[in-house]
């Protein structure tokens, strides 16, 4: 699948129809590129990761027309020149419900099948069907919480001035849930919860709440937030290591969770938190 560049034409943003036969063509394709050019991301990337998606409301029908459901999993690798819209993603996975598959083996071959030609690389998915849902967790990202800190924001564009480390080197991890941005084409919120994991000089943590909050009119996709931070934090901060993971709440069914690291760490379970 090519890349798109022009937006206007996603589903994002316009009235669609809603497919239930299976229909791949739903898929529509953004590259990855301009974003990271913006970010002065050009030849290698300075991280590895994955962006983790899940989509809570999948269904389709056995060889006997009886509906079958399932919880997915899908892991787009960082390195892949494209990222799947999110709504024409919904529209894709919506229009497996009408369409018969032989069992959900056949489903997850077909889904990683489509998203790698749209993605540009190897996609992993996996299934949680109904017999399991009672086992899945629900969990917060851990790590020491820098919302109660007692600060002053008046910042809501993006401000990595306030980003200051110092002092000896140490190990930690620092989350939040006060993130927000919105959405490029839309404008809808987007809600997150975030973990920053690093070795370096010890961040200022009133000057890290502040630039994470100062996202909060900022006009861009989960992915791209997601590296923006990583890229801000590495440059400013001198982090030896460094990891951002994000999990945003889920729109239309699915939520997307990027995952960026310079640490070798491999992408961790797909736990939701309990605003997703």
């Amino acid at each position: 699948m090519d890349a798109n560049t022009d937006l206007d034409r996603a589903p994002l943003g316009h009235i669609t129809g809603y497919p239930d036969t299976y229909d791949p063509a739903q898929l529509f394709a953004v590259s990855r590129a301009p974003q990271r050019t913006a970010l002065g991301l050009i030849g290698a990337l300075p991280f590895t990761g994955s962006d983790l998606w899940t989509a809570y409301e999948l269904t389709w029908l056995d060889p006997r027309g009886k509906p079958s459901i399932a919880i997915a999993s899908i892991e787009v690798p960082a390195n892949s020149p494209l990222i799947v819209e999110s709504k024409s993603m919904k529209l894709y996975l919506g229009s497996f419900a009408q369409s018969s598959f032989d069992s959900a083996d056949q489903v997850v071959r077909t889904i990683e099948r489509d998203l790698a030609a749209a993605a540009g690389a190897p996609v992993r998915v996996t299934l949680v069907d109904a017999t399991t849902f009672a086992r899945e967790r629900v969990a917060e990202l851990d790590g020491e919480s820098l919302d109660t800190l007692p600060v002053d924001c008046s910042a809501y564009e993006v401000d990595p001035a306030t980003l200051i480390a110092s002092g000896e080197t140490v190990e930690e991890a620092l989350t939040t849930n006060l993130f927000r941005s919105v959405c490029p084409v839309t404008a809808q919120p987007d809600i997150a919860s975030l973990r920053i994991t690093y070795r370096g000089a010890q961040i200022d943590r009133a000057g890290l709440l502040r630039y994470l909050v100062s996202y909060r009119r900022h006009p861009g996709f989960h992915e791209h937030c997601v590296e923006r931070i990583f890229v801000d934090v590495l440059s400013r901060c001198r982090c030896e290591q460094l990891t951002v993971y994000a999990r945003f709440t889920r729109r239309g069914g699915i939520d997307i969770n990027p995952f960026r690291t310079n640490a070798a760490a491999a992408a961790p379970p797909n736990i939701r938190t309990a605003r997703q």
